[in-house]
């Protein structure tokens, strides 16, 4: 019996990891693929010795291949990527950036920013997914014209996966979609922290350059939760121009800093930086003052991505569920765009200065 590689690995795209819910293929768990005759000899790397369903995903294997080659022995070795000691491993592998958007204060337009800044990026061709981490004001179904729809659940070896929604080919996640629009949600910190898990660790999505995690503000527990859980590329801070903001939002800044988290800050965005009338388009009025965002960038030893004006029409776009960068706005359009460019410039740079973000580990 003559036994193709390249038939081998097709058969094995069609097995699926328990974890992420792609193909092992994809995922690059399979190893030391080897055909000696009739035997099949491989190893699949999972992120621990412990993972459940090592069985099943044997099994899973073994049936994949023999479809194509009843005939073959197929030998199927599991191996830990890490050892014991080693550093926690992202439940994200196939997600290359994750990007926190946060605010020291609410009422600063960081889910505009968040939902613009994801399909900027995916405008300039990147693979893109959004999650709306303000469990307490999820307002990103709404922005993107999702209202009332629910996610699909999938199995996966016999425990529950969400599938994430589609908005706008950009693959999205918000506990939004989970309960109802006038329902107050009231959670303390473990349950906060268990929603905001399941939307990393039991939600399946598809390989990304870019998750965007759009944050409550402030310092707490869901922050905590995040850094617990993935790995965070760098965080960016919004913030309007005036100091109470700029002070709140320097708070959360540092939060990030701690040498127990140590994220990366990638940037701050400065909205409502001032207001132009669409009659007069060349007026500013600098309702909240000047200088707020560079201040804040300047304390923080980073960049500013970007100035956001008060445009009638991105209010506007949120609430009909177009957002303003997928249009042709004057002066909006344009700030959300130079904002994403100025992000994937500033996660090149990090990335090429800097090694992968560590899962945080926080006795609290």
């Amino acid at each position: 019996m003559n036994i193709e590689t390249s038939k081998v690995v097709e058969a094995l795209t069609k097995v699926t990891d328990p974890n992420s819910g792609q193909d092992i293929i994809s995922m690059s768990m399979v190893r030391d693929l080897e055909i000696k005759g009739n035997n099949i000899n491989f190893s699949i790397e999972l992120p621990t010795m412990e993972t459940r369903h090592k069985s099943e995903l044997n099994f899973a294997c073994m049936e994949a291949v023999q479809k194509v080659y009843p005939e073959a022995n197929v030998n199927v070795h599991m191996i830990s990527r890490m050892g014991d000691t080693a550093e926690p491993k992202s439940p994200l592998a196939h997600v290359k950036n994750i990007i926190a958007v946060a605010s020291g204060k609410g009422g600063v337009g960081k889910s505009t920013v968040s939902v613009n800044l994801a399909l900027g990026l995916r405008e300039l061709g990147a693979k893109v997914g959004l999650i709306d981490a303000d469990l307490y004001g999820p307002s990103i179904p709404t922005m993107l014209g999702l209202q009332g729809e629910r996610p699909r659940v999938q199995e996966v070896y016999g425990d529950p996966k969400i599938i994430p929604l589609d908005a706008y080919g950009m693959p999205v996640m918000s506990i939004g979609f989970i309960i109802e629009p006038e329902q107050a949600v009231v959670l303390r910190g473990p349950r906060l922290g268990g929603i905001i898990k399941q939307f990393f660790e039991d939600t399946i999505w598809p390989e990304l350059d870019y998750l965007v995690v759009d944050l409550p503000p402030g310092t707490g527990d869901i922050q905590l939760t995040l850094v617990q859980t993935v790995p965070v590329t760098g965080a960016i801070m919004v913030t309007t121009p005036q100091e109470v903001a700029v002070a709140d939002a320097l708070k959360a800044m540092n939060m990030f800093l701690l040498p127990s988290v140590n994220v990366p800050i990638l940037g701050v965005v400065e909205n409502m930086s001032w207001f132009t009338p669409e009659e007069l388009p060349d007026n500013k009025y600098f309702l909240f003052g000047q200088g707020g965002g560079e201040r804040l960038a300047k304390l923080g030893k980073t960049e500013l991505l970007g100035q956001v004006p008060i445009v009638q029409s991105i209010r506007e776009s949120g609430d009909e569920g177009r957002p303003v960068v997928l249009k042709e706005v004057p002066f909006a359009t344009e700030a959300f765009r130079k904002v994403a460019g100025n992000t994937l410039k500033q996660v090149t740079a990090r990335n090429e200065k800097m090694g992968p973000t560590n899962i945080v580990k926080i006795n609290t």
